[in-house]
């Protein structure tokens, strides 16, 4: 019981610096938007947040990975907390809409390379048979904090200002360094491969783009798995922008019926991440990709092809429901199969497509949208993710590639 207890030291330490900063995410996601709204009383205007997120996210992936994968990662997180943290004090002293863009855009690079820099650093802190529970927990912390961050947000607005709500933030980051500042360094002794001074940036950019190249070759399997789930985020997120207009203007539904909807998604994030957390350890990973992602595409399909309140929210909580065991599973894929001295730039990489996708898709589902109505556009969506996660699951469970989920780590991938 004591080893048992003393293994999960470091992980609790973590997955407590991933919640305090996941719900400072939310309450700053949220105040942000009502300082640009108060600021210009313009939804143009808080709608270019996004865009300018979108921008920044899809800028930093083209090349964060080389320096990701050649930077020691405790101390790589713990600049980027810091370095968020002071932007984001200094943000709401800025009156100027393009000014409080440009920072965004500076904060939004340094938490898009925040993601796959933990990512490596939890793959090489967290032995291989806990990572299933650990990417369990770290699920029901990441709904948690959809519920609560918000929560939060609202409490400071009535007791305060976003001022306050956006300071809360930047003292989470903070926190989370000092909480990173006191995990083991994982590389202490490693050397990384940093000879590259007399190379050119385009030529280094170049020999790493080729490297994810040739290991998506060699590994297609791996790749088709990732490529396949990343096609069901970029379904998933286009489909979200259409959400609200398909509550409000589709299903005729209040503003207040369309936020009883959004708090049963919450609800079913939450459940659905607690039995995860539960039973995580029963369910095989290929069956939580495969069947969590079945199941998340049928909540969707159920959603778009609703015609009252109840159904639309059955659809919600399934598709909520169903997310946690999709995300659990795929984490721990992609952990066990992604070498840790290269996972920054495939991360990077892929990443950079998949936003660049959900970015044009997006815009194609919004301009359709025009075009013909709201429910075929939303309706097609659902139908192209159910037949994706279909794939998906029969790939997942096919008896021969058994062993690209079970507990093993190849030499190659530590």
């Amino acid at each position: 019981m004591r080893k048992s207890l003393e293994s999960w030291r470091y992980p609790a330490i973590l997955l407590c610096s991933i919640g305090v900063s996941s719900t400072g995410g939310w309450i700053y996601f949220i105040a942000l938007n009502l300082l640009v709204l108060n600021l210009t009383q313009s939804a143009l205007a808080v709608s270019g947040l996004y865009i300018v997120r979108a921008i920044s996210s899809l800028f930093t992936n083209f090349w964060s990975g080389s320096l990701i994968d050649r930077f020691n990662k405790k101390k790589l997180m713990i600049i980027l907390n810091i370095f968020q943290s002071i932007l984001i004090v200094i943000l709401p002293f800025f009156s100027s809409l393009v000014w409080m863009y440009v920072f965004v855009f500076i904060i939004t690079v340094a938490s898009s390379m925040y993601h796959p820099t933990s990512m490596t650093y939890i793959t090489k802190l967290i032995p291989i048979e806990q990572r299933k529970r650990f990417n369990s927990l770290r699920s029901l912390l990441d709904s948690g904090a959809f519920l609560t961050g918000p929560a939060i947000a609202g409490l400071l607005f009535t007791v305060g200002t976003p001022h306050m709500a956006i300071y809360l933030n930047a003292i989470a980051l903070f926190l989370s360094a000092c909480i990173t500042f006191k995990m083991p360094n994982v590389e202490a002794f490693e050397k990384f491969d940093r000879n590259t001074e007399k190379t050119s940036l385009y030529r280094v950019l170049l020999q790493d783009w080729q490297m994810v190249i040739r290991f998506s070759l060699k590994n297609s399997y791996v790749m088709v798995i990732y490529l396949l789930f990343s096609i069901t985020i970029v379904l998933m997120t286009a489909t979200d922008s259409l959400e609200a207009a398909f509550a409000t203007q589709i299903l005729a539904l209040s503003e207040g019926e369309y936020g009883i909807l959004v708090s049963i998604a919450g609800v079913g994030v939450l459940i659905g991440s607690l039995t995860n957390s539960v039973i995580v350890e029963k369910i095989p990973t290929s069956w939580l990709i495969g069947m969590g992602s079945l199941i998340t595409a049928l909540g969707y399909l159920i959603f778009t092809s609703s015609f009252s309140f109840f159904i639309a929210a059955l659809g919600c909580f399934v598709l909520s429901f169903a997310t946690a065991f999709a995300n659990t599973g795929f984490y721990t894929f992609y952990q066990n199969n992604i070498p840790s001295k290269s996972m920054g730039r495939i991360g990077s990489i892929y990443g950079f497509f998949e936003a660049l996708f959900i970015i044009i898709l997006t815009a194609i589902f919004g301009i359709f949208a025009e075009w013909i109505t709201i429910r075929s556009v939303v309706v097609s969506a659902s139908f192209m993710m159910l037949v994706v996660a279909v794939i998906l699951l029969l790939l997942n469970v096919q008896p021969t590639k058994g062993h690209y989920y079970q507990r093993i780590v190849n030499s190659r991938q530590q």
